[in-house]
């Protein structure tokens, strides 16, 4: 659980495309760390938005792959990823773990440990 941040770290949440950031690890982006309502993709406040409520994982791969890129080019931000789509839009680590296979050895990404362990295996 995250409950703050420093000041180089970015809250990587799952969202939904129209950007109504109303419950899970979305609301605590919007109330605390400056998601925007209305904005459901990319970079706002110390948050980053992933789309997970619009399909299946092939869905999400699109937005997971523009995140790593990004995050390549921003090595001056740490991104902490939360178990993005394994809460309301109700995927498992193990579907959206392998999202990220790309991601596993970026230093200043920082995947759940579900995700890592998939990953791993």
């Amino acid at each position: 659980m995250i409950s703050e941040l420093a000041a180089n770290e970015i809250f990587v949440f799952g969202s939904n495309l129209a950007g109504m950031h109303g419950g899970g690890a979305a609301r605590l982006a919007f109330r605390q760390f400056g998601a925007e309502w209305g904005k459901g993709v990319g970079l706002y406040g110390r948050t980053y938005a992933i789309p997970t409520m619009q399909g299946g994982v092939n869905t999400i791969k699109p937005y997971v792959d523009d995140f790593i890129r990004f995050a390549k080019e921003h090595r001056e931000l740490t991104f902490l990823v939360t178990r993005i789509g394994c809460g309301i839009a109700g995927f498992r680590d193990k579907d959206i773990a392998p999202l990220f296979a790309d991601a596993i050895d970026v230093e200043n990404v920082i995947l759940p440990r579900g995700f890592v362990c998939c990953l791993n295996k």
